[in-house]
């Protein structure tokens, strides 16, 4: 079961109701630490594949509870998980947790047309708010969670894993060291085919569906903090060449320019496979490859050094950096306004595919 530990406190309670002597010192060999509850908010494939498998071997946070539109779910969760019954809730009466100081986090891990809506429930009941990328819809919803995360005086953190990964931490790192000097140009790409006839909410509009919402804030992300700056202007173009994604793009090409003088090249598909960041510079270039996958994250530089430094689990990494940021009360490495930056930028792409020209950002 994974519980937060007991505190010495309690358990000195508990030997007193027991008539158990307590004279003697308790000795702690390492000193219990408050661990983070979070509540998993939405039990799809991510929640069940990454995120909580994940929580079993974080440090700072555990998995408190869960909130499912599916009650057949419930009872598999609650097994494999042991989480009691006044943990579990659903979208109607998730805003009851509030009363409930066993989660501290929502964990919003829904569709991104739903972020909005469960994110400022989660902040009114004075919850952290742990959000999936991309972060909303369009940069009205992203003020909005900002605004109500801030009222309530919570912690706001998007779920970029990514930049919590040591491979990629040392990439970012490079764009202020310039050890090959200038960027000139980046190339970002992420994608995968898909051929099946159902791609559930990834081909519905309204739910945030289409490549650029699902992957491209992967190499749109990634362009930005490769560049170590924020572009200027863009051109994008989308394709949708299959019936299923006659409502959203299937792929999206844009180009992005930088303050420097360096272009990003990027891609996104639901077409075709593609998993690439490199940085073409003066003297020489460095890449990851692959770059944003669960695992195996890793690259080299022209000069033969390898990018190579692997760790057990992102998610749990990325979990126990946020919550070290509440227990801390320290900056965040991804916080909400990061998740609308690229927003901004996403519905200048559409902007720029709709009426066919360069957009200044």
């Amino acid at each position: 079961m994974n519980r937060p530990p007991i505190s010495r406190r309690d358990l000195l309670k508990i030997m007193a109701a027991l008539g158990v002597a307590s004279q003697a010192p308790i000795l702690f060999a390492n000193p219990p630490k408050k661990r983070i509850g979070v509540a998993l908010v939405g039990l799809g494939s991510y929640s069940r594949g990454q995120l909580a498998p994940a929580l079993q071997l974080t440090e700072h946070c555990y998995l408190a509870g869960i909130v499912t539109g599916s009650p057949e779910k419930i009872p598999q969760w609650q097994e494999r998980y042991q989480i009691p019954d006044g943990n579990v809730y659903n979208y109607d009466n998730m805003h009851e947790m509030a009363n409930n100081p066993a989660i501290d986090v929502v964990y919003i891990v829904l569709p991104t047309g739903l972020h909005a809506q469960y994110s400022i429930i989660g902040a009114n009941a004075g919850k952290h708010v742990w959000c999936e990328k991309p972060m909303a819809m369009n940069v009205a919803e992203c003020e909005a969670i900002i605004s109500a995360c801030k009222k309530n005086k919570v912690q706001l953190t998007i779920g970029y894993r990514m930049q919590h990964e040591p491979n990629t931490r040392r990439l970012i790192a490079m764009a202020t060291e310039k050890p090959y000097g200038k960027i000139q140009t980046i190339t970002a790409q992420a994608g995968y085919r898909f051929g099946g006839n159902d791609h559930g909410w990834r081909s519905n509009a309204k739910l945030g569906g289409g490549a650029m919402y699902d992957m491209g804030v992967y190499p749109l992300n990634a362009a930005r903090y490769t560049a170590g700056e924020e572009p200027l202007a863009l051109t994008a173009r989308t394709e949708s060449t299959r019936a299923l994604y006659k409502d959203v793009d299937e792929t999206t090409i844009f180009s992005l320019e930088f303050p420097s003088g360096a272009i990003a090249e990027c891609e996104t598909s639901y077409a075709r496979s593609s998993n690439l960041l490199r940085a073409q510079c003066e003297r020489g270039w460095y890449e990851l490859s692959p770059f944003q996958s669960y695992n195996g994250v890793r690259g080299q530089t022209s000069d033969g050094i390898l990018l190579n430094q692997p760790i057990d689990n992102q998610q749990a990494r990325q979990m126990d950096n946020d919550a070290l940021a509440i227990l801390n009360n320290s900056p965040i490495l991804v916080p909400g306004e990061e998740g609308m930056r690229d927003i901004r930028i996403v519905e200048a792409i559409f902007k720029s595919a709709k009426e066919g020209k360069r957009i200044t950002l």
